[in-house]
C-alpha cells in the first residue's frame, strides 16, 4: 500500500525548476505538483522502484561531461644521461723526483788553509760556539751555514772552543765532524779543516760552504 504526503514549499519549488528544464516524451507530460498536495511516497525503500531520469536530462549530463577538457597525462621529464664514473678518483701515482746526490766531503787543500790563515783568502763570516751546549751549538751552526750558503759565501770560520755538555770537555769539537756527515749538513758543507793558529788553531775550523 502507498500512502500520500504533502510536499513542502521547498520541494515543490525544486520540482518546478526541474520541470522547466525537462522536455517530456511525446504523449507524456509532467505532473503539476503544488505545495501542500499529497504525493505518493513508497512505504519502504526496499520495495520502491527507482524513477528513471528523463532522456533529455541524461543527454544534458552527457554533453556537460563531454565538454570537460580531458587531462592529458604528463610524461616525466627526460633526465640527462649520467656521466661516466671514472675508474679511479685518485691521481695517477708519480714517483718522487730523485734528489741530486750530494758529493762526499773533501778536505780543504793545504795551500788554501795557508792563504786563509795569512789573510790572502777572505774569511767571509764566523760563528763562536764557545760555551754553548751541544744542542744549542748544533742548531746555531745549522742556521749559520744555511745563511752563508744563501748569501753565496765560500769560506767561513767556526770556533768550537771547549764547549760544555754533560760535564765533558771539547764535546762540540768532537761532534763537528759527525754533524757535517749528516743529512742536515751535507748539502751545506763541502769540506773542513782545523784552522791556523792565528784563527784559534785546534779550537776552530775552516769550513768550505757548498755551492747551491
Amino acid at each position: 500500500m502507498r500512502r500520500r504526503r504533502a510536499l513542502s514549499e521547498e520541494e515543490a519549488r525544486l520540482w518546478a525548476g526541474v520541470a522547466r528544464q525537462t522536455q517530456p516524451l511525446p504523449g507524456k507530460h509532467l505532473p503539476d505538483v503544488v505545495a501542500g498536495e499529497p504525493t505518493a511516497v513508497p512505504t519502504s525503500p526496499s520495495r520502491a522502484k527507482k524513477a528513471a531520469l528523463p532522456k533529455a536530462i541524461v543527454r544534458r549530463i552527457a554533453a556537460a561531461m563531454a565538454a570537460v577538457p580531458k587531462v592529458e597525462p604528463v610524461s616525466p621529464p627526460t633526465l640527462p644521461a649520467p656521466l661516466p664514473v671514472p675508474k679511479t678518483l685518485m691521481p695517477a701515482y708519480q714517483a718522487p723526483a730523485l734528489k741530486r746526490k750530494v758529493p762526499p766531503l773533501h778536505p780543504i787543500e793545504r795551500p788554501v788553509t795557508r792563504k786563509l790563515g795569512k789573510g790572502r783568502l777572505p774569511i767571509e763570516a764566523r760563528i763562536d760556539l764557545h760555551d754553548k751546549t751541544q744542542i744549542v751549538a748544533h742548531y746555531a751552526l745549522l742556521g749559520f751555514l744555511r745563511r752563508a750558503q744563501a748569501d753565496g759565501m765560500r769560506h767561513v770560520l767556526v770556533i768550537t772552543g771547549r764547549g760544555a755538555s754533560f760535564g765533558s770537555r771539547g764535546v762540540i769539537k768532537r761532534s763537528l765532524p759527525h754533524w757535517f756527515d749528516t743529512a742536515e749538513f751535507r748539502p751545506l758543507v763541502a769540506g773542513f779543516e782545523p784552522a791556523e793558529r792565528g784563527h784559534g788553531g785546534e779550537g776552530a775550523f775552516y769550513v768550505r760552504v757548498r755551492r747551491r
